[in-house]
Order: structure tokens, then C-alpha cells, then sequence
């Protein structure tokens, strides 16, 4: 019996793929590998960055605080002396430093105008009393031939006319020749007051001014510390402040004073106000122009006080960044600026005693962030 073929096996007919499907399954296979090799790559997390940082201890108790000011010893009373009328000083009869009582002659002026206006203004006079004297002749005899009616009404009438303006011109006559010799007696200048010389503005052969300095005596009796004090101590001493003055040569040398005038003005130079203080009792040593040093105690109420390089601003407001003692993370704070310094700022409000701020590092910081301390807080 003759065996059957076995039958043909199947054939497996591959259509051919379309351009656009072979194009969609290239980019899908390039598409998973390139994942796959991206997922292979991808680095672990990183760890939170500790950023080093600088930081100090707040400690309280920053208001009230003394401050020095340089100063000098000036007389509380000065007097500028000065002649009332134009001309030639010929002689000065004090220096800086002399003693003067009142009534002492100072300086003089060339007298020769002076002299010549008053010998005038007494000719002057003398002759306008002569007249007044025939005058007043005239008039009494008329007066008598009136009386017996030896002469006219009318003459009468003219002789005391003439007798009245005669002596209108005398009393005028007069005033001019006490006028001349006030001006004669203003040729000298006299101390009005016992004191000592402290400066002086013009030299013998000048021809000087009315009303130009010519010395000027400081009164002796009550002195003053003058100091210029800046516009930030002005706003925070006490209304009526007690100020403790010693020598800057010999501390020792002590005394205390009350500030008896403020400048309302600042000095349009050094921006600072002149202070006077009283110094009622001053010790000898404590002479006209020595310097001195005042200490004032600042009225502040207590703050706490922070390096400069610790401040930071939140939306326009300061603040600072305090660390957490646990965590070591930071968190910012606004807090309230009592004063300001060139090296230090004052805190009012919004910090503890005992916490840590950072003081080095601000601007890099972010809440929740992580520090670690250069150095330990002070």
C-alpha cells in the first residue's frame, strides 16, 4: 500500500509595512530606549545643603548707655567791645589773657576831628549866648518903657521875639556842643565789667568801624562746656540731662553741669548742634579754653543690641535671621529698629535674649535652611 505525501507545511506571507507605520514604530522603540537609559542615568537625591554661617548670642540691656562728647570752657558771658564811631585806633592797652576791671580805659582812637567839632560847637554856643544876653537886655528895657508907656506895643512884641529866639538858638547851640563831646568821649573804649581778655580784632594804626570788635572779655563767674552734639544723641538724651565734665588732660579734675541751650539750628557744616551746659562751681583748674570730655547718659528705654551685618529686609522691613537651637535651621523675623549705628543697630521689639541671629551669611539664606557655625556665637 503506497503511503500519502505528508501535507505542506504553512507558509507565513509577512505583508510589507506602510511607509507611516514604519516611521511610528522606529520612533516608538527609540522612545523606550532612550527612557530606559534615562532612568538608568537619573542621580539619587542629594542631601539638604548646610550652609556655614556666622552668628552671635543677644544679650539685653543695650539702652541707657553713656556716651562722651569733646568739648571747651567758655565763659557763660561775653562781651565784644567795640568803639560807636569811625577812626584811627592810636593805641591798645590790653592783650589776650590780661585781667580788666570795669572802668578801665582798652583802647583809644585819634581824637583831632572830635576835638575840632566840639571847640566849634562851644564858639558856636558862646556866641549865640551873647546874643541871648543883648537879647534879654533889649527885652527888659522895653518891658519898663511899656510899663510907663514910654514906648509902642508893637517894639515890645519884637524884643521878646528876638530874646525867644535867641535862647531857642542857645538851647540848640548847647545840644550840638554835649553832642561833640560825647563824640569826643567815644574816641575812648572802657571796660564795662571786670573779666579777662580772650580775643582781640584790631591793632593800633587800623582804622576801624563802629561797632567793630576790638576786644572780647569773657565775665568771669559761671562757665560753660560747649560741646557740638550730632543729630542721633540729640534724639535720645534725656529732656533735662545731667552731664559729668572732667579735663581730657587730668580726668580727675571734675565737675557737673546742666544743659542751659540748645542750637535749634544744626550747623549747616558738621550737621551737629551747639550745646551749652552751666557750670556753676568750676574748679580753678577748669580754665578758659581747656578741653573737656561730657558724659551724658542716653534716655533709651533697654533693647538689645545686634552687629550691623545681621540685619535683613522683608518687604521693607527689618528683619534677622534667628536660628533654632535644635534643628539648626533658620527663620526670618521682623523685628523693630530702636537706633541706629555705623557698626551696631538697636532692638526694640521681636528678639529674645539668648537666641542666636545670624550675623554673616544673610543674603543667601532661606527659611527652613540648614546652617552650621563658623565660630561659636558670642
Amino acid at each position: 500500500m503506497r503511503a500519502s505525501p505528508l501535507p505542506a507545511a504553512p507558509q507565513l506571507v509577512v505583508a510589507p509595512l506602510k511607509d507611516s507605520e514604519m516611521w511610528k514604530s522606529r520612533t516608538l522603540v527609540a522612545t523606550l530606549i532612550a527612557a530606559t537609559l534615562a532612568g538608568c542615568d537619573k542621580p539619587a537625591p542629594s542631601a539638604p545643603q548646610i550652609r556655614p554661617v556666622r552668628a552671635v548670642t543677644i544679650q539685653g540691656g543695650a539702652g541707657g548707655e553713656t556716651v562722651s562728647l569733646t568739648g571747651q570752657i567758655r565763659a557763660k558771658d561775653q562781651a565784644s567791645l567795640a568803639f560807636r564811631l569811625d577812626g584811627r585806633m592810636i593805641e591798645r592797652l590790653v592783650n589776650v589773657g590780661d585781667l580788666v576791671q570795669a572802668g578801665q580805659v582798652i583802647a583809644r582812637l585819634d581824637p583831632q576831628n572830635q576835638q575840632n567839632a566840639l571847640r566849634s560847637a562851644q564858639a558856636n554856643l558862646a556866641s549865640a549866648e551873647a546874643l541871648a544876653t543883648q537879647a534879654r537886655l533889649t527885652f527888659s528895657r522895653q518891658q519898663a518903657l511899656l510899663k510907663d508907656g514910654w514906648t509902642p506895643r508893637a517894639r515890645y512884641d519884637d524884643a521878646e521875639q528876638a530874646l525867644q529866639s535867641a535862647q531857642a538858638q542857645v538851647d540848640s547851640l548847647r545840644a550840638q556842643a554835649r553832642i561833640a563831646q560825647d563824640q569826643l568821649s567815644y574816641t575812648v573804649l572802657y571796660a564795662d565789667g571786670p573779666g579777662a581778655v580772650t580775643a582781640v580784632g584790631a591793632e593800633p594804626g587800623e582804622v576801624v568801624h563802629a561797632g567793630q570788635m576790638v576786644v572780647q572779655v569773657a565775665r568771669q563767674g559761671v562757665r560753660d562746656a560747649v560741646f557740638d552734639v550730632s543729630e542721633q544723641i540729640m534724639r535720645t538724651a534725656p529732656r533735662d540731662p545731667t552731664v559729668e565734665i572732667a579735663l581730657t588732660n587730668d580726668p580727675t579734675v571734675k565737675a557737673t553741669g546742666r544743659v542751659r541751650e540748645v542750637a535749634p539750628q544744626a550747623d549747616a557744616a558738621t550737621r551737629t548742634f551747639r550745646v551749652k551746659v552751666e557750670i556753676s562751681d568750676p574748679p580753678a583748674a577748669m580754665r578758659l579754653g581747656s578741653t573737656v570730655t561730657g558724659g551724658i547718659k542716653l534716655a533709651t528705654p533697654p533693647g538689645m543690641k545686634v552687629p550691623a551685618g545681621a540685619l535683613f529686609e522683608q518687604s521693607g522691613h527689618p528683619a534677622v535671621w534667628v536660628i533654632d537651637p535644635q534643628t539648626q535651621a533658620v527663620s526670618l523675623r521682623a523685628v523693630k529698629v530702636q537706633q541706629y549705628d555705623p557698626d551696631n543697630f538697636v532692638i526694640s521689639e521681636g528678639l529674645q535674649p539668648g537666641e542666636v541671629v545670624v550675623t554673616a551669611g544673610v543674603q543667601v539664606l532661606t527659611p527652613g535652611q540648614k546652617v552650621r557655625l563658623l565660630e561659636a556665637a558670642q
